[in-house]
């Protein structure tokens, strides 16, 4: 099949009006979903003002539609598009026309996504992503599978330079890995929970904080108390109440983590190329992303004690991007140990995690303790008002908690760096292994504070282009002889 030429400029395909169309109206829906929501509790109790009748209100919403199709078909008109050899240009803009190059020698990802209107309409989305911006610096919102396709393929074509002449690679690819159903499920189970406990709960605080009012109007929060009616008498039904909540908030947070997991990673593909990797998954939200590894700044590999039980690990790759949220989706779950080997290698080539690891000074755990208790000291301060005599009981499951969370966290804590490469383990349920290159770091910094300097304790904050690891609380001594060394691999 012959490359589309993309040399003169074009236009998106036209179902990109829909697209554009619906995504600024999602927009529009969130941003004022609160003001909607409480004029329609309004109007339900009948304390709209008079003229905001259903027909004016009708009227109302669809010249908002109107706007909003019209603003989409004018950005539709003046988004324009094209390539030579060494550039991609766009122009866009409804009042203000902007015109925006960019090298190709200067583009750092080309990911395609296709959300679920997309799916529906059968087009997909095209962001091309460089450094030095918070977001990407092109989106185009409705191109064809194939039309995309060719066009990242001609934006990231390698070439070679042989007796001076171009000659282009041959492009070859394989299917690496292919997540399962059950491995997907497995992977859902095995998050921390803790972290969708805290999603949920903030979420369903947040809400209620903003509309309690309106609920106890409709005497909702009255219902829910008596359908909740626990005897707070005795310290039985007290116990027996905050295990009722414990399981129903851990059960909610499970099914939380294995929904989102499945969702975010359905149908996950790791496709290997010839000088990238590529990442396919999603099920409402479809994307496919391009890792180039010459551009990869850190490798993250997560694992814990019910994942290793099951064989399952995630790596996270963490490149100098512009778009902060999409960082998220550069993560491999459900992967086993040797094919995680088998990613690194390919990034890191000259990698190998044998040999000794160092570990912080025994003072880090002293102050892990110092700290945690501070904190378990405050939380008593609610747990008085909220259980009364008996919140001395809270604190069992506080002493557990910090003595687990301490002694692990200290456990994991360990680093190692080599003539190429630094690696830094940590986590408390999780057991974090963070790799970087060394000529990739960007800047080393070591702090203490007046009582660390009396002890003569340092720590070494360490930045690349996309990510900070800290090697704690080591002997000052020691953290000099690393800073120096460190330095000297970034100068030369």
């Amino acid at each position: 099949m012959e490359p589309i030429d993309f040399s003169q400029p074009a236009r998106q395909s036209p179902k990109g009006i829909l697209v554009i169309f619906a995504l600024n109206t999602f927009k529009f829906i969130r941003r004022y979903f609160v003001l909607f929501l409480a004029l329609g509790l309004s109007l339900s109790k009948k304390e709209s003002l008079s003229f905001l009748n259903a027909t004016n209100l009708t009227l109302i919403i669809l010249g908002v539609f109107l706007l909003i199709f019209v603003v989409a078909f004018l950005k539709y008109l003046n988004f324009k598009f094209h390539l030579d050899e060494g550039h991609f240009y766009l122009s866009s803009g409804i009042v203000n026309k902007d015109m925006t190059i960019i090298p190709k020698s200067k583009i750092q990802n080309i990911n395609i996504k296709q959300n679920l209107i997309q799916q529906m309409i059968n087009v997909v989305s095209l962001t091309i992503e460089t450094a030095g911006d918070d977001k990407a610096e092109i989106e185009i919102n409705a191109l064809s599978r194939i039309t995309a396709l060719d066009l990242k393929k001609q934006l990231f074509v390698k070439k070679q330079i042989t007796d001076f002449e171009f000659v282009e690679k041959p492009f070859q690819s394989s299917v690496f890995f292919k997540a399962s159903v059950q491995r997907l499920l497995l992977e859902g189970i095995s998050q921390n929970h803790i972290r969708s406990f805290l999603i949920i709960f903030s979420f369903v605080f947040g809400l209620y904080k903003e509309f309690e009012n309106y609920l106890q109007d409709l005497g909702i929060t009255h219902r829910l108390q008596s359908a909740v009616n626990f005897e707070t008498d005795s310290i039985l039904n007290l116990i027996l109440a905050n295990v009722f909540i414990v399981v129903l908030a851990i059960l909610g947070s499970m099914l939380f983590s294995i929904m989102s997991t499945f969702i975010s990673n359905f149908n996950l593909e790791v496709v290997e190329n010839e000088d990238t990797i590529e990442i396919n998954k999603g099920l409402f939200n479809k994307l496919s992303l391009i890792l180039v590894p010459l551009k990869i700044q850190n490798i993250i590999i997560k694992t814990n004690r019910l994942k290793q039980y099951f064989g399952l690990h995630t790596l996270s790759i963490k490149q100098a991007m512009i778009n902060k949220k999409q960082q998220r989706n550069f993560n491999i779950v459900a992967l086993e140990k040797h094919q995680v080997a088998h990613l690194v290698q390919k990034v890191f080539v000259n990698y190998n995690d044998k040999g000794a690891y160092e570990k912080p000074d025994i003072y880090y755990k002293r102050l892990l303790m110092f700290r945690s208790l501070i904190s378990g000291a405050f939380i008593n301060i609610p747990a008085y008002f909220i259980f009364g005599n008996y919140f001395w009981l809270i604190n069992i499951i506080i002493i557990s908690w910090i003595t687990l969370f301490v002694h692990f966290t200290f456990k994991k804590a360990s680093y190692q760096i080599t003539d190429e490469y630094l690696t830094v383990n940590s986590g408390f349920i999780d057991r974090v292994r963070n790799i970087s290159e060394l000529h990739k770091i960007q800047s080393v910094e070591l702090k203490q504070s007046i009582f660390q300097k009396r002890k003569n304790i340092a720590s070494i904050y360490i930045a690349t282009a996309s990510d900070k690891v800290k090697i704690p609380y080591i002997t000052e001594e020691k953290a000099q002889s690393i800073l120096d060394f460190l330095l000297f691999k970034i100068e030369s």
